[in-house]
């Protein structure tokens, strides 16, 4: 039986087959009572409790083995005390379950997406121009088709060969386009909120051909992709600047910037040297430093020159911007961050734009599509009617409350499995009282349709959630993994902790059996003492009477009623445990 353990654990080092896929790919390894364990369950906690140690060798397979098995036995043991009918436990997973299914579906269908997508696009800089028509943040249906037809004749013009300049002075409303005929240059993700549509047809569009129109916050955009390139990323710079408006004539300011280059190839210190020479007001306190910067922050050839820098430490020829000189000194350079590294600062940055909504809509038209949803619009209708009847119109206020019987007419289904009636609908708009307040300009049937689609949408993911354990294996694992666990804690308590320490007589004899396991070897008793900033001049003043003095003493003699300066913390260090 050993033997035939290892031969199916060892020939998970040489499968990359999904072993949950069916049955007669996924044997059983062993069986405790009658629950079977299977080579998928094994492999799959094997590797995640072991992460990059999972060498899958003979020898570390075998003791996971025997452990798991010990675990599994201790996990029959509380199920045949009955612990997973505890009304308390049940409950705990039940809470545990609804936890990370409200998370799961969203962080592995939407979240996770997104951030890969978003960390892929960052590693490239992407150099665009663009035409911009813009519109007001509520537009009308006239506005948005006036927009619309404009982007469509800019774009015509664009692929009849007209220049691009040209093109964006006669119809772009973007406020730069006087400064750079549309040309905006290398930008990188992430586009600013609501620019979402605009960023991926800059990094998924083709080269050198007019995109769009493109729809975002700020209007329609038609779009030309000139190239990409690998991410610059963030660089961190000093410089010593010399500005224009301080000399009579570039000459001599010229001259100015060459002599302290000089004074650096002659091995003056650079910082020293930006403290005294340089004549930005802002850095030249600090030797300099700007800090980090990305593209788009300051002039071109100011930021081509810094990222030109080869090394750390390495600093520029003079180059001349719009407003002066500058030697520019690299300190440190951050270029493609590993994923674990930017993934955190990535996932708040999405959760908060406007793609992230996005995407989970879309999500849900996933799930209605896969799950058959059929709805009743005709039922849907009647209520709108009805409440526009009212003419107080107290829908659109706090008194409005759903019918004492709720109305048992279809509304919507998932299937056979999940059905809604208008009384379902009616509960939820009650509840939804400040909304229904919030959005009172805009009339009873957007108030209604908004709140139903919010509705259909909570639904569907409710109804997903349920299908989990099903759908996703790995879901299945980590429900698994909880209530084993908590099994185990809950007999292990019972059957361990508990009578061990109610065990006086059992715990006395151990104690006297092992009495010199608990012997304390030698030890000391520590003072440290911590003096405000205001009383440091008297530190020695404290050092010396401390060692004479008892620690009461010693702070009786520096503190006052007025002024407590000094305070002290004790700490107690045995011997061997400082070895």
């Amino acid at each position: 039986m050993l033997n035939r353990f290892l031969i199916l654990l060892l020939a998970i080092s040489f499968s990359t087959t999904a072993f949950s896929q069916k049955d007669k790919d996924d044997p059983v390894l062993f069986t405790v009572g009658e629950t079977p364990v299977h080579l998928s369950e094994f492999k799959y906690i094997y590797s995640k409790t072991n992460g990059e140690k999972a060498d899958f060798s003979k020898a570390s397979l075998q003791e996971y083995l025997d452990l798991y098995t010990n675990f599994k036995l201790k996990v029959k043991k509380a199920k045949d005390m009955r612990l997973d009918t505890i009304t308390s436990l049940k409950q705990e997973l039940d809470g545990y379950r609804r936890q990370l299914a409200d998370s799961y579906l969203i962080d592995r269908e939407v979240t996770e997406k997104l951030v890969d997508e978003a960390y892929e696009r960052t590693k490239q800089d992407v150099d665009v121009s663009h035409v911009m028509v813009g519109l007001a943040a509520n537009p009308s249906p006239a506005d948005t088709l006036a927009a619309w037809n404009k982007a469509m004749e800019a774009k015509k013009k664009l692929e009849g060969g007209e220049a691009f300049a040209t093109v964006a002075a006669a119809y772009s409303t973007d406020k730069s386009v006087g400064k750079n005929q549309g040309h905006i240059g290398f930008v990188t993700a992430l586009f600013p909120n609501g620019f979402y549509a605009l960023e991926t047809a800059a990094y998924t569009g083709a080269v050198n051909k007019v995109l769009g129109p493109i729809r975002t916050n700020a209007g329609y955009h038609v779009l030309f992709v000139h190239g990409r390139r690998p991410a610059r990323g963030e660089i961190e710079v000093a410089h010593i600047m010399v500005r224009l408006d301080k000399f009579p004539d570039l000459i001599k300011a010229r001259r100015a910037i060459d002599s302290i280059y000089n004074q650096l190839q002659g091995g003056a210190n650079f910082e020293e040297l930006a403290k005294t020479a340089s004549q930005d007001q802002a850095t030249a306190a600090k030797g300099g430093y700007i800090g980090f910067f990305g593209i788009n922050r300051y002039e071109r050839v100011f930021e081509d020159a810094a990222f030109a820098l080869p090394s750390d430490g390495a600093y520029s020829a003079p180059i001349q911007s719009a407003i002066g000189w500058h030697i520019i000194k690299r300190i440190s350079l951050k270029q493609n961050e590993p994923f674990p590294v930017v993934k955190s600062r990535l996932q708040n940055q999405i959760k908060q734009d406007a793609r992230f909504e996005a995407a989970r809509l879309k999500m849900i038209e996933r799930i209605k599509k896969e799950s058959n949803f059929v709805e009743d619009r005709t039922t849907l209708n009647g209520f709108i009617a009805s409440l526009e009847a009212d003419t107080a119109k107290s829908f659109l206020t706090y008194r409005w409350k759903a019918p004492e019987t709720p109305s048992t007419n279809p509304l919507f289904s998932f299937g056979n499995s999940e059905k809604k009636t208008l009384g379902d609908f009616a509960a939820y708009c009650d509840k939804a009282s400040r909304k229904r307040q919030q959005m009172a300009a805009s009339g009873i049937n957007e108030v209604v349709n908004t709140l139903y689609k919010e509705f259909v949408g909570e639904t569907a993911l409710k109804h997903e959630e349920r299908l989990l354990d099903t759908k996703y294996p790995e879901f299945k694992s980590l429900m698994r993994e909880y209530e084993e666990g908590v099994m185990l804690f809950e007999v292990t308590k019972m059957e361990v902790w508990d009578k061990a320490s109610a065990d006086t007589v059992g715990l006395e004899a151990f104690y006297n059996e092992h009495k010199a396991n608990y012997k304390w070897e030698e030890r000391a008793l520590l003072s440290q003492y911590a003096l405000q900033e205001t009383a440091k001049d008297r530190i020695n003043q404290v050092r010396e009477f401390s060692k004479h003095y008892s620690p009461d003493e010693v702070l009786a003699k520096f503190n006052t009623e007025e002024a407590k300066v000094l305070s002290r913390t004790e700490k107690q260090y045995e011997k061997a445990a400082t070895k």
